[in-house]
């Protein structure tokens, strides 16, 4: 019988969870426990320390419900949601990249059509949104869905609010024949993530930026091509550089450019000035 020993005790745990019946779930728990246990040897963790972070994490359970997931929250702030994303979602160049989808997504918002105003009277700049959903090979995809949700100009989702019964800045559009589409909304601002939960308590121990540069939310999952979660970045907005989340790319930040009132993008008159953004979203068939 092998008692356990500091020398012993990484090797006696990784045995164990080897006999887990799934192959994949033994690769993945061995592979754990060998990381954790190395952490602990590397920066010699003490028992105040180890107790510490059992009380955050249920405090982080605590806190998770419904409507806010803080635990996908701490896997955005110390990078691995961005880590994941970009090991599952090696796009070819001509494809838009992925980016984090956020805790803050609802499922079932409602269809909407084009040019539909999804934010509904809520008080900002208006902004259009239009462009084209593509293939890699040029081909436009009629009738794909674009799933578009954001912040409202207190930086607050819809999932946070409590008492909402109805779509508050989130719609489903739908391309037209030719892979067109048009979202009306207003002008995203930057925003803190919620620092009022233990992720933000570790935040503020540390000089980090707690803030995401203003941006709008996509998902498209069009049959017969990978599915796409990202955002659009506004160009010259604050944080693009020190994003909390790790989500800023490049390729997702574009011009919001101002606009005198008169002929919308969606044929409409519109008696104010407004933002207009262009952006042409290509998908990657699947393989």
């Amino acid at each position: 019988m092998a008692f356990v020993t500091e020398d012993n005790i990484t090797d006696l745990a990784v045995q164990r969870w080897s006999t887990a019946r799934s192959p994949r779930t033994a690769e993945l728990m061995t592979a754990l426990v060998r990381h954790l246990h190395a952490f602990a040897r590397e920066v010699r963790l003490t028992e105040d320390e180890w107790a510490a972070a059992m009380d955050w994490l249920a405090a982080t359970g605590r806190i998770t419900d419904d409507k806010r997931q803080e635990f996908i929250l701490a896997s955005d702030v110390l990078g691995l949601s961005t880590l994941v994303v970009q090991l599952n979602n090696r796009f070819s160049g001509k494809a838009t990249p992925a980016t984090v989808l956020g805790p803050f997504h609802i499922d079932g918002s409602p269809p909407a059509g084009f040019g539909h105003d999804m934010s509904d009277g809520l008080p900002g700049t208006p902004l259009f949104i239009t462009g084209t959903v593509r293939n890699t090979d040029g081909n436009p995809l009629p009738g794909a869905v674009l799933d578009v949700w954001q912040a409202d100009t207190d930086g607050v989702y819809e999932a946070q609010l409590p008492d909402i019964d109805e779509a508050r800045l989130r719609a489903k559009y739908q391309t037209r024949q030719d892979g067109s589409y048009c979202v009306r909304t207003i002008a995203p601002l930057g925003y803190a993530i919620p620092m009022d939960g233990p992720v933000g308590a570790l935040i503020g121990q540390t000089e980090i930026s707690h803030f995401r540069p203003a941006h709008i939310h996509f998902l498209l999952d069009e049959p017969g091509h990978r599915k796409l979660i990202t955002h659009l970045f506004q160009e010259g907005s604050d944080y693009l550089d020190t994003d909390v989340v790790f989500g800023t790319k490049d390729a997702l930040v574009v011009r919001f450019a101002e606009k005198p009132a008169g002929p919308a993008p969606d044929g409409t008159e519109i008696d104010r000035p407004y933002l207009h953004a262009t952006y042409d979203f290509v998908l990657e068939p699947e393989p």
